[in-house]
């Protein structure tokens, strides 16, 4: 919202706001997903109305666990069923690099002309953490996205002779806080060390130049995620859901 001062060209959708005694207490985005953000009661029961009268345009719900849950139980009758309900995700935070992980010096920001080598590492690993394709419809959505979070400099990668075997990017801004996503590490490498420095490379990069808070969220399930976090200084604040459409 900040970065876009609410143009819809960039937010790529609506905002909602639910204003209670003269001041703004909530928010849902609704756009390629449905964010809702400070929600609860009757905020979530409004934009739960509103996202009806407008029509679905998402392909997932996510954010906070209580505001998401009960969003989807208001939706389900005309939106459902969903193909996945993802509950207890740890979302986590850190406001400093690693002390005791060493960053890999070959994780750096990926440059335009670089677009072409990361996107299929991008395709990647949005289907296997979603379980569709996006380019489900046609590709041009979804390669400008990537491209605009490579003009950005907020995707990040090692590269090795031609191939990314490690990347992630920066999904969200803003002066206060920013958060990772679309950790991905060569399914043939994985084993050997490249998610845990990498991500110390990402959180180290990413504090000095972007925000003084990084935060990310995880599906409760994937241990092996969890642990590179932990180890490179993440932990956890809140809890998270994601509802698949």
């Amino acid at each position: 919202m900040e970065s876009t001062r609410l143009d819809r060209r960039w937010l790529g959708g609506r905002v909602y706001g639910y204003v209670r005694d003269g001041a703004l207490v909530a928010l849902c985005h609704h756009a390629a997903n449905l964010v809702p953000v400070a929600a609860r009661g009757p905020a979530v029961e409004a934009f739960a109305r509103r996202a009806l009268d407008d029509g679905r345009t998402c392909s997932s719900l996510f954010g906070p666990e209580d505001a998401v849950l009960a969003l989807w139980k208001l939706l389900e009758p005309d939106w459902g069923p969903a193909r996945s309900i993802r509950p207890d995700q740890p979302f986590m935070q850190t406001s400093r690099p690693s002390s005791t992980i060493k960053p890999d010096p070959l994780v750096r920001v990926v440059g335009l002309d670089e677009l072409d080598l990361v996107y299929p590492a991008s395709v990647a690993m949005f289907v296997e953490e979603m379980g569709v394709s996006p380019e489900t419809g046609g590709r041009d959505a979804y390669r400008a996205r990537v491209a605009h979070l490579v003009s950005q400099g907020r995707m990040f990668a090692r590269i090795e002779d031609g191939r990314v075997v490690f990347k992630a990017e920066i999904g969200a801004v803003t002066r206060d806080a920013c958060q990772i996503q679309s950790v991905y590490v060569d399914h043939e490498l994985r084993g050997h060390g490249l998610g845990l420095r990498g991500m110390a490379a990402v959180v180290e990069a990413t504090l000095r130049d972007w925000a003084p808070v990084v935060s990310l969220y995880v599906n409760a399930d994937n241990l092996p995620a969890r642990q590179v976090y932990e180890r490179v200084g993440f932990t956890r604040t809140g809890s998270f859901a994601t509802v698949l459409l």
